[in-house]
């Protein structure tokens, strides 16, 4: 069977290797990771699967993780894994949806098969993916067990991409280039919004002549008109009247390497106020990537875009960047590092962030903004359109 691997073994070994360093130092004999970015990032699984119980279990004295998920996406883990066979695990499909099997106890039998029966385990009680039924299961089934959080273990080792990562979150930004030029040739008078929902989607996923994208791990932001100060609003079928501002946040996804895009677009003539909001939005921005380099902090690099706006009598309330990589539903970002206020993370060569400095006021909102990789002197741009307010 032909293998799907957009990594070599060796890049696997490397971070399989990080995260059991990690786990040492906490005292933790076996991991259980149930976020899909995680299980892709130690197996390079793929498939939409997820919404049935998946795990990935990594324990210090076996060589690769065990995957371990319902019985017909077993194929899928013997395409994009390395893993050898022993190691691609299933349940019957009797335990999917079962009031009284529980999948959480068919993978706390392989815990027990690898010693882990009285095992300092963790577990990722943050994530999305681990809902209570888990954890109540798979203590009940090991009681002898002691469950800690190892919540963001994997994601603080995600952190910093490797240059392989970096490739392809340039393809990723591409990507989210070419949807977003498409959008802008897309708008005007009279289009209705879920035909410009439809024209991101239909790019996004047919890409560049090069290559193509995958689906995204969330739908586009499509903020319009009254919907313009509202950041994560949805899409109607009403048609674009004669002036209005449409708000659009989209990401490009290679790979499920995600790479993130806003632009703000004005159909009609904006007003002065607008046109100088927009000004002042783009020059924030610059200063705050211009903040960006090696050894300095995420705190840093927020206040000296705060400085920028106050300079104009404003301030940004909210965060004004997050970090991306691998994505799949429900978000783009990775809980990580934000760059706000007290956040100390130190900055370093091959972290990916969106940087989202989104305005949104009493009555007015724009949305410009710039995905980004650290590069050893200070920022590399993952996207190339402008930075600037598009009129249409």
């Amino acid at each position: 069977m032909i293998k799907e691997l957009h990594f070599g073994i060796t890049e696997f070994q490397t971070r399989l290797a990080a995260v059991k360093t990690e786990m040492t130092r906490r005292g933790i004999d076996i991991l259980l990771l149930s976020e899909p970015p995680n299980q892709n990032y130690l197996t390079g699984y793929n498939a939409y699967s997820f919404y049935t119980p998946q795990m990935v279990i990594v324990a210090l004295g076996h060589e690769q993780p065990i995957w371990v998920g319902r019985f017909m996406d077993r194929v899928s883990a013997t395409m994009t894994t390395y893993l050898v066979d022993d190691n691609i695990r299933a349940y019957p499909d009797t335990y999917v949806q079962s009031a009284t099997l529980s999948a959480y106890t068919f993978m706390a039998d392989i815990v027990k098969e690898l010693g882990g029966e009285k095992a300092r385990i963790g577990v990722e009680m943050g994530g999305y993916y681990y809902p209570a039924r888990a954890h109540a299961d798979l203590t009940r089934a090991l009681p002898g067990a002691e469950f800690v959080d190892a919540d963001l273990l994997v994601g603080w080792i995600r952190l910093v991409k490797s240059p392989t990562e970096v490739a392809l979150m340039r393809q990723a930004g591409q990507l989210a280039d070419a949807a977003m030029n498409r959008v802008i040739d897309t708008v005007q008078v009279g289009v209705r919004e879920c035909d410009i929902a439809a024209a991101i989607y239909h790019q996004q996923i047919s890409g560049t002549p090069e290559f193509g994208g995958d689906y995204p791990c969330c739908p586009p932001d499509l903020c319009i008109g009254e919907r313009s100060i509202a950041p994560h609003a949805a899409w109607t079928n009403d048609p674009l009247p004669a002036s209005t501002v449409v708000n659009l946040e989209l990401n490009g996804c290679r790979h499920r390497y995600q790479v993130n895009l806003a632009r703000t677009i004005v159909v009609g003539k904006p007003s002065p106020a607008f046109e100088n909001l927009s000004k002042v939005a783009v020059e924030a921005l610059n200063v705050g990537l211009e903040a960006v380099r090696p050894g300095r902090t995420c705190s840093e690099v927020e206040g000296d875009f705060q400085r920028a706006l106050a300079r104009h009598g404003m301030k940004k309330e909210s965060r004004i960047g997050y970090p991306t990589g691998i994505g799949f539903p429900p978000a783009s970002g990775e809980r990580t590092a934000s760059i706000r206020k007290g956040d100390e993370t130190v900055l370093k060569p091959g972290m990916v962030f969106h940087m989202m400095p989104g305005l949104w006021l009493d009555n007015v909102g724009i949305t410009i903004t710039q995905s980004f990789a650290v590069s050893d002197t200070g920022y590399e741009p993952l996207t190339i359109t402008p930075r600037k307010l598009f009129v249409k």
